[in-house]
């Protein structure tokens, strides 16, 4: 214990200046966030569409369904137009009724950037695709799909 005491108490300024000196890295680091290569732009109708995810991990466990993070920079349409907007990963883009059910998955911020957990599998496959589901003040469902990156598929072994 003699050791311990010594070595904070000759090395307590250094401790002090590097618990300083933490935040302003931290704080550098949230400035300057490093974020995967978006999604190829995709046009349909009024909206044109770039997704963006925010890492390169896998789909994460959120109030016990997976969901994976995604960014959606609308380039193009107007956010305001939408009632409702769902992304999930998967085959095939799921029913509006199904993705009512759940509180995730749903589009949500600005008209900067629309933020979203997409609904996912624990495991996604080459067969999986970044589904968007678009539902219009006037009824018009718009279903646009983009190919899963590589860095996210992981095939069981």
């Amino acid at each position: 214990m003699n050791a311990v005491k010594r070595f904070i108490q000759h090395n307590k300024y250094w401790l002090n200046a590097l618990l300083l000196v933490l935040p302003a890295w931290f704080y550098y680091q949230s400035l300057h966030p490093e974020f995967p290569a978006p999604l190829a732009e995709q046009t349909l109708g009024k909206y044109s569409i770039t997704p963006m995810p925010f890492d390169e991990k896998p789909p994460y466990v959120h109030d016990n369904l997976y969901v994976k993070d995604f960014l959606l920079l609308f380039n193009k349409g107007d956010v305001d137009s939408m009632r409702q907007g769902y992304l999930n990963i998967g085959p095939n883009a799921m029913p509006l009724a199904q993705l009512v059910e759940h509180e995730l998955g749903i589009l949500h911020g600005t008209k900067h950037g629309q933020h979203v957990h997409a609904l996912a599998k624990k495991t996604l496959s080459k067969d999986d695709r970044v589904w968007l589901t678009i539902e219009t003040w006037q009824g018009e469902v718009i279903i646009m799909n983009w190919p899963l990156p590589e860095y996210l598929i992981k095939e069981s072994a």
